[in-house]
């Protein structure tokens, strides 16, 4: 079943606003650019559900990227 184009470019907006908040993050915790340029908007074929796709990410960077979860405030509950 294919989805609507609207949902289909609303869902692409919504992956993209994604996409740059998670670039910013990531800039903001000093991750090298090139890790964010892997970052990808995207849309589901079947349902229209917006996604992001990440590159590989070493482990350095993701040991900093789980460092700075734990110790934001905002996702403590």
């Amino acid at each position: 079943m294919d989805i609507e184009m609207q949902k289909w470019r609303d869902s692409l907006r919504t992956a993209a606003d994604a996409s740059n908040a998670l670039r910013e993050a990531l800039a903001a915790l000093g991750i090298p650019p090139e890790v964010c340029d892997g970052i990808r908007p995207m849309v589901g074929r079947r349902q229209g559900h917006a996604y992001v796709s990440l590159p590989d990410i070493k482990a350095e960077h993701i040991e900093r990227i789980a460092e700075a979860v734990r110790i934001s405030p905002s996702v403590r509950s």
